[in-house]
């Protein structure tokens, strides 16, 4: 008996985009809120005043490498609404300086044929003091790591990553709420899934006593203070627990269940593998792209607005439309990651899954041929980013909306930049 087809999908899309109208506008703009004086109120963490975005330099000299035809490339994406008074409110894609050409190789060249947008290199103001201050916190507040991790620390550069990634950030303190989030992530990745220490076995129980640190755990009077002591215990719950209270004091309500629903999405896609890796198994390569759309970098983009210094409401957040554009973006960034860290891996332990190597066994290419087609992979869930975002962003005029999608793909971009240029962490495999 054949399965039964599934009716096609329903987009909410018309509907919602019918009801932008003034009161939809004007209640954005009452719900979104500047951040600063909650960040600037964390104690024992300096206030930086907080620095006015430089005016956007239209970037419409600088080709995307690999673009895709006139009427598709990102101008075409997040036009944004027109006429008189919007001038405003129009916000192009890549409203950033020229970027400059492509690097040698020994600064990190990007992987050939892969579609992608040079950007500038990120302030090195704000990154110095970015990179400062997470030091700090990682050895004075949380205890993260002992002496001997101290170059690995410093070779991830997380300040440039964050920099980078959140260039509409109004004040340091804005950053370091994505870049205490960041670290503490892949502390979590690392000592309880990979490098240092980490395991399948017992990976769930570890991840959901972690989860507690994000998510409270609410329970009686007589286990309470058990429950607290535990997120100490180990330098993942102790990064976890601080970076979320500093989240939450700058955050909404709503922002802050955001950041938990994607973390545990993010766990979730951690489990998965685990499983892979307890049974010696290799997926399919959808299979593999399923996981991928759970264990990748979602909860990264998630937050710009609240980086951003503002609020986009949850009612738009949770549009089926905006949904699917964070999926795509945090698909895309996340198999760049794959590109980029697949000498890495190879060069470790055991066998690690990426998709160049799950399309080798699946698909029965060779090493070279599947780094390749996973290039193009790459490239169609780009194109598909930002098919969606433009179509999102002429269908809900908001400002908010505009602004948020301009974020994530902000956030897209700078994720690749420190990818290409992170020489310290990655180098391309010699198929070229």
């Amino acid at each position: 008996m054949t399965a039964p087809e599934l009716p096609p999908p329903q987009s909410s899309l018309p509907e919602a985009a019918a009801h932008f109208g003034a009161h939809v506008l004007a209640t954005a703009a009452a719900r979104a809120r500047d951040i600063g004086a909650a960040t600037g109120g964390v104690p024992g963490v300096p206030s930086l005043p907080a620095r006015p975005a430089a005016p956007p330099t239209p970037a419409a000299g600088t080709p995307a490498v690999g673009a895709p035809a006139p009427g598709t490339g990102p101008e075409h994406v997040l036009r944004g609404p027109t006429g008189l008074g919007t001038t405003g409110l129009r916000l192009i894609l890549r409203q950033r300086t020229p970027a400059p050409p492509e690097p040698a190789a020994a600064d990190g060249r990007p992987v050939p044929g892969l579609y992608h947008h040079p950007v500038p290199e990120p302030d090195p103001v704000r990154v110095e003091e970015v990179s400062r201050r997470i030091k700090a916190w990682a050895l004075d507040e949380v205890s993260l790591y002992p002496d001997d991790w101290e170059e690995e620390f410093d070779g991830f550069s997380v300040g440039r990553y964050m920099v980078g990634c959140h260039p509409d950030a109004p004040s340091i303190d804005h950053l370091m709420l994505a870049t205490r989030l960041m670290v503490a992530e892949n502390a979590v990745d690392d000592c309880y899934c990979e490098d240092h220490g980490g395991s399948p076995v017992g990976l769930g129980e570890r991840l959901l006593l972690a989860h507690t640190a994000l998510d409270p755990l609410h329970t009686t009077q007589e286990y309470g203070p058990a429950w607290a002591e535990s997120l100490h215990a180990d330098a993942p719950r102790r990064a976890y627990r601080s970076a979320m209270e500093y989240f939450v004091r700058a955050a909404s309500p709503s922002q802050a269940d955001r950041l938990r629903h994607d973390m545990a999405r993010l766990h979730m896609g951690y489990l998965a593998e685990a499983a892979w890796a307890q049974q010696d198994h290799v997926p399919e390569v959808w299979e593999y792209l399923a996981m991928r759309q759970f264990n990748n970098f979602r909860p990264c983009p998630t937050i710009t607005d609240t980086v951003g210094g503002y609020e986009l409401p949850a009612d738009l957040h949770a549009q089926a439309a905006m949904q699917k554009v964070i999926a795509l973006a945090g698909n895309a960034t996340t198999i760049v990651n794959d590109l980029y860290s697949y000498t890495k891996e190879l060069d470790s332990p055991g066998q690690h899954l990426n998709l160049p190597v799950v399309i080798a066994e699946r698909e029965g290419l060779s090493e070279r041929d599947a780094y390749l087609k996973s290039v193009e992979v790459h490239n169609d869930l780009m194109h598909a980013f930002e098919s969606e975002a433009s179509a999102l962003a002429e269908a809900c005029p908001a400002p908010h909306v505009q602004r948020f999608l301009r974020g994530v793909a902000a956030w897209v971009d700078g994720n690749h930049h420190w990818h290409r240029t992170n020489t310290y962490r990655y180098s391309l495999p010699g198929f070229w």
